[in-house]
């Protein structure tokens, strides 16, 4: 089976990217103090995340696997919730 990062919807590119410094950045694996990423930071408050001002650089070659990999657990973990709160709240109508 072959596997690609192949963006589905183009328009959550940014918002992804921006949620996983803002993770990062709550996991403290981050370093520096220029934001990374700030253009979109609509959903900051809904994500938990703190402000792009406090976000600092990411070296991702720097981490170890399991950092890197706790990022991403933690981005899908945050992407189910909120599709489980859309689900239920179109069947509770």
């Amino acid at each position: 089976m072959s596997r690609s990062n192949k963006v589905i919807v183009p328009q959550c590119k940014s918002v992804l990217n921006q949620m996983k410094y803002e993770i990062a950045a709550e996991f403290g694996l981050t370093s520096g103090g220029f934001a990374v990423g700030a253009a979109d930071t609509e959903f900051a408050g809904e994500l938990g995340a703190h402000s792009a001002s406090s976000v600092g650089s990411v070296h991702w070659s720097t981490l170890s696997t399991r950092q890197a990999g706790s990022v991403g657990g933690e981005i899908t973990k945050r992407l189910v919730a909120q599709a489980e709160q859309v689900l239920n709240a179109d069947f509770t109508l």
